[in-house]
């Protein structure tokens, strides 16, 4: 069996919350299954979205369900002078140009029309990087593990900026340089980062790598029909034993991994043990899991 190495990559904009706990327990079990690595990895290039100790709390509350991770925690914004080198390496290849243009000038069109693809605009003025999706590999196409077969193309759906104006790298540079970094084989993330996939295939190639597995997880949903998330004001993670216990439980049903009901109120280590022993990705459902499932709502 080829070397597994997995990660858990959380935004550190503030605690986690029940749809992070789904992809991190995901992330975790498929790693181990498979005898695999298991990294954390703060994504913490967009300051601003960052209060201090988010970050710290986020290991601790990882920890209390039991989900240890190997190695050091790597910090993204710890990161410039990879980030640098790809973006040198890309623009050398003609993958990657200067855009001054504002979104409020493209804003009656679909997605970015390329407009400085053939020379800045603007050259005088704060300018973003953006990737030529055009010249890239196209289509794309990948099997993904609970999803199926996914086929785009990446010139469709516009060139995607990897550095912003204001000077901080974005994400699909970031995720990809690290995770090449990291020598990352499997990807475990939600279904609302599946159609970033094909720019990041696109950079896989430009940059001569074999792109990861990827497994993209159903999204955990507010009776309001909106993805739990920390914008929508998703209660963070509880911190008792015996809340921390159920969660967890309730979690694995909701990835389909059937566990003992028996172990419902058993410690997070006796119920991640067993999870990984009987990790089956293909049992999972694919559309949306209701956050009434999780026991959870948004906060009040």
């Amino acid at each position: 069996m080829p070397h597994v190495h997995g990660r858990f990559a959380p935004t550190p904009s503030g605690p986690l919350h029940a749809g992070s706990l789904v992809a991190a327990v995901a992330s975790y079990l498929d790693a181990r299954h498979q005898a695999g690595r298991w990294s954390l990895r703060i994504e913490d290039v967009d300051p601003p979205r960052c209060p201090a100790g988010a970050a710290d709390t986020i290991l601790r509350q990882l920890e209390a369900f039991g989900l240890e991770w190997d190695g050091e925690v790597r910090y993204q914004s710890q990161r410039d002078h990879a980030y640098e080198a790809a973006l040198a390496r890309l623009t050398q290849q003609g993958m990657a140009y200067r855009c001054s243009c504002s979104r409020r000038q493209w804003r009656d069109y679909g997605i970015y029309p390329g407009w400085c693809r053939q020379g800045t605009r603007r050259p005088d003025i704060a300018c973003a990087w953006r990737l030529r999706s055009d010249l890239g590999a196209r289509p794309v196409s990948w099997q993904d593990r609970v999803q199926g077969y996914q086929r785009f193309d990446p010139a469709a759906l516009g060139d995607v900026v990897l550095k912003r104006k204001d000077g901080l790298w974005a994400y699909q540079l970031a995720v990809v340089v690290d995770d090449i970094d990291q020598g990352i084989s499997d990807v475990v993330r939600g279904l609302d980062l599946l159609d970033n996939t094909p720019w990041q295939l696109q950079l896989y190639h430009a940059l001569g790598v074999e792109p990861p597995s990827y497994l993209h997880l159903p999204l955990v949903m507010g009776q309001d029909g909106q993805k739990l998330s920390k914008q929508n004001l998703a209660k963070p993670l509880p911190d008792t034993e015996r809340e921390i216990r159920q969660l967890l439980y309730a979690t694995l049903t909701c990835l389909g991994q059937r566990p003992d009901p028996a172990s419902r109120s058993a410690p997070v280590a006796e119920q991640l043990l067993n999870a990984c022993r009987a990790w089956r990705p293909d049992a999972m459902v694919t559309h949306a899991i209701s956050a009434d499932l999780l026991g959870v709502t948004a906060s009040e």
